[in-house]
């Protein structure tokens, strides 16, 4: 009789560069998004340019780990890599007073991103026992809340962070993507644009989104990044601008937008695989068409079949009844912008009481729809909205009490 053999339990730790980076790039390889291990499915893969920790790395603290078999563990040598997931921590406004002149009220926040288990190691605890670890990192951090994002269909996800980790459903943003055309988009003639000069986009930001749920403590930081290719403020054609943003904040237009600009394609690319031979050649086609005869502003399907950049327009908003229409002039000229630097897309994430949300331009069947699920960490209460999840675990507020939170500003860098 043979008897069964116990499967040892994984060893976590924390990610080594030289050691770990081969088994974590098969890791990735193995889970792309949409992937079934098979099957000829479309999936979603990112390249990230030889550098897994490029998508926390821009946070003030960061931390990867990885899940490998015990065996070998001991002796040095022949462990498998089957696991990783990567987390951030940062503070965030949680809320209070929606009054300019107020002090918002921050508070530390943990985000859980880039969760994967090899396929043939799943349903066997190895994502609970990564996430339980990496809570702890939080925990010693001094975060109160941790929180993650997928896309409300990926039940594999949701289950596991709802069911099993202790998360609840928060809220429901959505991740708008627009494809960038082989054309330039024409300004709109009905708004004037200008580059904020560096301290001045930080003052605007503070001055407007410092009470919106989520608005980092660190946007100066965020701001002068290289990786932010600066901030537009759109205003009413035939306002006058001066250069003075206290002038500005003392006495805005009736309408206003701003945005940010941050440039994913120096951190990651992505490519679309899997993708029907007519897809592919229907797609083509279209460039085709826009090639030859661009004066037709013919809107043509970039090419995601192979690695593309994006850029994300993160910090997105305004005031005014005109806002929704300066918004949409302000991503015509960010799609410019990534046209000029070779982008596939261009993208922004909006919950749903954005109020600008409306002028952003999209195709629906190139973005999804977010869920964010959050924990409390810490014991005591916290004021602020954040502060109103139980001490036991966290309520879905979001379906007591819908609230405007700054999405581009939470998960862009991510």
């Amino acid at each position: 009789m043979v008897e069964a053999v116990a499967e040892e339990e994984p060893v976590v730790r924390e990610y080594d560069d030289v050691r770990d980076r081969a088994g974590v790039e098969e890791v990735e390889r193995e889970c792309e998004v949409g992937s079934s291990g098979g099957g000829g499915e479309m999936c979603l893969f990112t390249d990230l340019l030889g550098d897994p920790l490029c998508r926390i790395r821009n946070s003030p603290d960061f931390l990867m780990l990885v899940a490998e078999t015990a065996t070998g563990s001991a002796a040095g040598g022949g462990a498998e890599i089957i696991g990783l997931v990567r987390g951030c921590v940062k503070s965030v406004v949680s809320g209070g007073s929606h009054a300019k002149d107020k002090d918002p009220i921050y508070t530390k926040v943990a985000y859980i991103l880039g969760l994967r288990v090899s396929p043939n190691h799943r349903r066997k605890g190895v994502g609970r026992k990564l996430v339980e670890r990496m809570e702890q990192w939080f925990r010693q951090k001094g975060a109160e809340y941790s929180y993650m994002a997928t896309e409300q269909d990926n039940e594999a996800s949701v289950r596991l962070f709802t069911s099993r980790c202790g998360y609840s459903k928060f809220r429901t943003p959505s991740l708008l993507v627009h494809p960038v055309f082989r054309h330039a988009l024409k300004p709109s003639r009905r708004a004037s644009i200008v580059r904020l000069e560096p301290r001045d986009d930080d003052r605007l930001y503070r001055w407007h989104f410092a009470a919106v749920e989520f608005f980092p403590a660190d946007i100066d930081a965020v701001l002068s990044n290289a990786l932010s290719l600066g901030t537009f403020l759109a205003l009413p054609a035939g306002t006058s601008w001066h250069g003075d943003v206290e002038a500005f904040l003392a006495a805005p237009p009736a309408s206003w937008a701003v945005l940010s600009v941050w440039n994913c394609m120096d951190a990651f690319r992505l490519e679309v695989r899997g993708a029907p031979r007519l897809m592919r050649a229907a797609a083509g086609a279209t460039r085709l068409v826009d090639r030859a005869a661009p004066w037709l502003r013919i809107p043509s399907i970039p090419n995601l079949f192979a690695p593309f950049g994006l850029y994300f327009l993160y910090g997105l908003g305004g005031a005014g009844p005109g806002a929704p229409r300066l918004v949409r002039a302000l991503c015509r000229h960010a799609h410019n912008m990534a046209r000029r630097g070779g982008c596939g897309v261009v993208a922004t994430e909006v919950a749903a009481l954005e109020p600008v949300r409306a002028g952003v331009p999209h195709w629906a069947r190139l973005g999804a729809e977010d869920l964010w699920c959050i924990k409390r960490l810490a014991d005591g209460y916290n004021h602020g909205l954040l502060g109103e999840l139980d001490q036991g675990g966290a309520r879905a507020l979001h379906l007591r009490r819908p609230q405007r939170v700054l999405a581009s500003f939470s998960v862009f860098l991510n």
